[in-house]
């Protein structure tokens, strides 16, 4: 049994094996057929932190793959009453197929995972994002931006606040072989647990990982850029000060025309313009944006099959 906590715990061909599933999966549903991979499956949903994508995407996954999906909010479950993590997992683990969880520390994804009797699927968590990272990846994989026999082809840009989704690429990056370089302002810099386990990975793979405060150095040539919001949930009271910090460090077209012609932009969503990204450069990259959005359906779809296997 494999749970999908976050990247580290996956190799580049275990990765691939995900992706080529999804790929498949999402052509047959393209062409209307569904097939029950996981027919009778029951998927549980855990909640602690709202979402959109999240909730849409694994349900009407499940769905789709001839399962149902269950949604428990911490309103519906003792686990928010305080009932302890290993007791709420031991109970549902034995009623379910398959768990999603989006919460607040990795810790306590980890512990779930630990006392879970079936696999466990990293929603988000305060420190990475995988299942984004598998949409963003098949997205880049689409566009033409990304081929595994040619990682070291592959430059990416993310440009914005070191949070978890800029951990999640930066691991991504180092398994799979390609270039990037985070550009964040003084003192929103990634996690460094995640740099020294990056930089490390990067060893094995080839990846060539930059660390910089200088958005425009960042995104000269690069083929994606990647942006993401810089007030994320739980930091509004930061909003004024996040704002100033970040000043300059707006996808425009100014900073967008040093990225190669044909580069694409993308943007995990919700995006907010104005601040991370211009509307006019949001726009213009909308398809890009809004395939990466459906791809969550599609990649999440993969995952869950390969983790039934």
């Amino acid at each position: 049994m494999r749970h999908f906590l976050w990247l580290v715990d996956f190799s580049k061909d275990e990765i691939k094996d995900i992706i080529d599933l999804a790929i498949k999966i999402k052509k047959e549903t393209k062409a209307g057929i569904f097939k029950p991979y996981l027919k009778h499956n029951q998927l549980a949903m855990i909640f602690e932190k709202s979402s959109t994508r999240t909730r849409v995407s694994f349900e009407v996954g499940i769905n789709q793959l001839g399962g149902n999906g269950l949604f428990l909010s911490s309103r519906d479950i003792q686990l928010g009453r305080g009932e302890p993590i290993k007791d709420t997992a031991r109970v549902i683990s034995r009623m379910v197929d398959l768990i999603m969880i989006r919460t607040f520390g990795q810790d306590r994804l980890e512990e779930f995972a630990k006392y879970s009797k079936v696999p466990v699927i990293n929603g988000l968590t305060d420190l990475c994002h995988p299942v984004q990272l598998l949409a963003d990846l098949l997205t880049m994989i689409e566009f033409k931006k990304f081929d595994f026999k040619n990682p070291k082809n592959t430059k990416v840009a993310y440009i914005g606040d070191g949070n978890n989704m800029a951990n999640s690429w930066v691991i991504m990056a180092a398994k799979l072989g390609f270039e990037i370089r985070v550009a964040t302002p003084k003192g929103y810099e990634i996690d460094e647990k995640i740099k020294e386990i990056a930089l490390n990975e990067a060893k094995k793979s080839g990846a060539k990982i930059i660390f910089t405060n200088e958005p425009k150095t960042a995104i000269k040539d690069v083929d994606v850029v990647v942006t993401d919001t810089w007030v994320s949930m739980g930091q509004e009271e930061e909003k004024e000060k996040r704002l100033k910090d970040f000043k300059g460090y707006q996808i425009n077209k100014e900073l967008m025309s040093l990225a190669k012609k044909d580069a694409i932009l993308m943007h995990c969503l919700p995006a907010y313009r104005g601040y991370e990204v211009s509307e006019d450069v949001f726009e213009e990259y909308e398809d890009v944006i809004f395939t990466e959005a459906e791809n969550r359906l599609h990649a999440q779809k993969g995952l869950m099959v390969w983790l039934k296997k």
